[in-house]
């Protein structure tokens, strides 16, 4: 098919008996203030010199036009074909842009990009596609996980997989959000309420002969299962991402100090209930840092650490229907607690622990089906950030915290404001 024809297809969502086509997508752009406040904090015991108490406090602030504060900018194909006896193929390909400017339309279909086989048995799908874990942290969130109010549990999620890994060059967040080379199942809908879901992503690592093993590094798999009846929505989640796995080298083993392996566990309960006038929905939230790093052989053997880091989240969201429009509202909260594990006996004494605060209230005036205004005001507050700033400083867009010191004392991540205030339409 020439691609002419394809595109004349895609416009006009030519439909038959056999197969579908359509061209869907969102175009979000708002005007969005950014502003994250560093503070300065002091572990030692010594006063703070003249000279690190010039800057108490230091603010970086920004206004911007962005891209998809309240639905995530996006292009697409979808489409169908009935292959007879209730079986059909399916395809999927979106492309996230910034709206913007334009950039990287249909340069890549990284936001999803998947062919499927359904029928009675349910759904078989395989490519790229939304890992079962971001579901909860996304359809439970009153503002959809985008924009300056984002769900606080995500954020701290696609933190964490994006210092840990495994990430990728389509995404540094990769397995917390989406994760390529993926093959999914999902239940038929016609179980009385309940659906599921399970996946596995091959790391398609190349395994050499003269290692004992391949690294497992970018695997996971993970499944979510729920039941929706009615008012009620209620889902769990699990999953796991290999962030690290140094090979094991049969006669030289492992080079010392090298992380042997590193596994991010995520399991997430969410829910929703409208009462007609008021729907609630909340999300509960654990991931696991569970690190070992294990030294080359000593004449007494082997040494092995462990590091295990603990991330646990809570949000409680609503949405009120006011004539044309939609209140929304969310409160969250996310502590770290790090768990040194076996390490040595004097670093298990610090306190390392931190915690974020989120706070974030929106309002969406529908002027159509497909078009609307909206305007979201977020607040982050963090506590003890200079304790792991690279994935508890939330900024909710725009600049970076300053941050310095690397724990003993310099500037922290403290605070974060946001707002947007834009234009939807979905076509």
């Amino acid at each position: 098919m020439s691609s002419i024809t394809f595109a004349a297809l895609a416009v006009s969502g030519v439909a038959s008996a056999q197969s579908s086509l359509t061209l869907f997508g969102v175009a979000d752009t708002a005007v969005s203030h950014y502003s994250v406040k560093s503070a300065f904090y002091n572990n030692t015991l010594a006063l703070p010199s003249a000279s690190a108490l010039a800057f108490t406090e230091v603010t970086r602030s920004q206004t911007a036009l962005s891209s998809g504060a309240n639905s995530s900018s996006r292009v697409g194909f979808r489409g169908t074909e009935d292959l007879g006896g209730g079986l059909a193929a399916g395809f999927w390909l979106e492309s996230g842009f910034t709206q913007d400017s334009g950039a990287t339309a249909l340069t890549s279909f990284s936001r999803r990009s998947t062919v499927s086989l359904s029928g009675g048995f349910g759904e078989l799908r395989l490519g790229r596609d939304y890992v079962p874990t971001y579901w909860n942290e996304s359809v439970f969130d009153p503002m959809g996980a985008v924009g300056v109010g984002e769900n606080l549990i995500k954020s701290i999620s696609g933190n964490i997989a994006t210092a840990r890994g495994p990430g990728s060059p389509i995404a540094a967040n990769d397995n917390a959000i989406r994760a390529s080379n993926s093959v999914g199942y999902f239940l038929p809908r016609n179980l009385g309420g309940f659906y599921g879901q399970v996946m596995y992503a091959l790391p398609e690592n190349v395994k050499h002969s003269y290692l004992s093993d391949s690294s497992q590094r970018g695997r996971y798999y993970g499944g979510r299962f729920g039941y929706a009846n009615g008012p009620l929505d209620v889902a769990v989640a699990y999953g796991q991402s290999t962030a690290a796995d140094t090979l094991v080298i049969s006669e030289a083993g492992v080079v010392a100090g090298t992380r042997l392996s590193e596994k991010l566990r995520t399991i997430n309960l969410g829910a929703s209930y409208d009462f007609g006038v008021l729907k609630l929905m909340g999300e509960l939230s654990q991931v696991k840092d569970k690190a070992e790093t294990t030294t080359a052989p000593l004449s007494a053997g082997r040494l092995t650490f462990t590091d295990n880091d603990e991330y646990n989240g809570a949000m409680i969201g609503m949405t009120l229907p006011v004539g044309a429009g939609l209140l929304k509202a969310s409160y969250a909260r996310v502590k770290f607690k790090n768990d040194l594990g076996s390490a040595a006996p004097s670093l298990l004494a610090l306190d390392r622990d931190a915690s974020v605060n989120k706070l974030a209230l929106g309002y969406v005036h529908n002027l159509s089906k497909r078009t609307a205004l909206y305007a979201t005001v977020a607040r982050a507050r963090i506590k003890n950030g200079q304790n792991n700033p690279a994935i508890m400083a939330v900024g909710l867009g725009g600049p970076a915290f300053l941050s310095t010191g690397s724990g003993v004392a310099g500037l922290a991540p403290r605070s974060a404001t946001g707002y947007d205030f834009g234009l939807r339409h979905a076509f």
